[in-house]
């Protein structure tokens, strides 16, 4: 009966025993699962939070992208636009160009005329001495400057004989190009003149006058050509100061100029 009771006995304890190792091991598996299941968890968490990253750097690519896009077509405009802009300036330039080329075409054909009138007003007036009369060019003009002594009386405005076949000889030659434009222009030296002139404008400008009456009233030559004009002493070629300065100062001058209007409207436009 002992003996039964021992065997029992031993076997419960033995019974127990396997029992407790069993609950331990089941314990520390599950100890093992949780673990696991925590660093599971915590790499989902970190993948998860790779994963939002990953997102938002995509987002920010793909906004840079629309950023990179749109600064692509603004300088695809910029560019479509500047190249317009050269056309036109392009364009501009060449006419510029075709313009200059006409412009320098008008001035040499200008040159031209003027040269062609002072040889035309030099023929005319080969009777006549240096000391009379001279024929030169300035400022792209024909002047044609007469003496006192060729034309007036001492301190008057009538013209003497041998003025009168001067003016005759270039009013016909005037009268062969009816495109010359006439401007007569008196001139004095400083000596101040009180018989029957006012001043040395007023003498100044008589003269100038009386010869625009004979050169359009006697001679034919276009009034609406002609223009008369005074200076008195305030233009002188010479000083002053010395008889002979005084004598070359007592001039009247005929300034003659080619027909510039196409050149001025030329010039008008490219100002505009």
């Amino acid at each position: 009966m002992k003996s039964t009771l021992c065997i029992l006995f031993a076997g419960a304890l033995l019974s127990g025993c396997v029992a407790t190792r069993k609950f331990r091991a089941s314990q520390e598996a599950n100890a093992t699962l949780r673990a696991d299941s925590l660093a599971q968890a915590q790499k989902i968490a970190q993948l998860e939070s790779q994963s939002q990253q990953q997102q938002q750097q995509i987002s920010d690519l793909n906004n840079k992208v629309s950023d990179l896009n749109k600064q692509a077509g603004q300088l695809s405009s910029d560019v479509a636009n500047k190249q317009n802009q050269l056309g036109q300036s392009q364009q501009q330039l060449a006419e510029q160009q075709a313009k200059l080329e006409h412009l320098q075409a008008l001035m040499d054909q200008q040159k031209r005329a003027t040269q062609e009138i002072r040889k035309r007003m030099g023929d005319a007036l080969t009777g006549f001495s240096p000391n009379e009369l001279t024929v030169s060019v300035k400022n792209g003009k024909v002047y044609v400057s007469m003496q006192e002594s060729l034309l007036f009386p001492s301190g008057s405005a009538v013209v003497n004989p041998k003025g009168k076949l001067a003016l005759g000889k270039l009013a016909e030659a005037l009268n062969k190009d009816t495109s010359i434009t006439v401007d007569i222009e008196g001139h004095t030296d400083s000596v101040p003149i009180h018989i029957r002139y006012i001043d040395n404008w007023d003498l100044s400008t008589s003269r100038s006058n009386a010869i625009v009456r004979i050169l359009t009233k006697t001679y034919g030559v276009d009034p609406t050509r002609v223009i008369a004009s005074g200076h008195s002493q305030y233009d002188p070629v010479e000083t002053n100061s010395t008889p002979e300065g005084r004598q070359l100062n007592r001039r009247t001058e005929v300034i003659l100029s080619p027909n510039l209007d196409e050149l001025y409207r030329l010039l008008e436009t490219g100002t505009e």
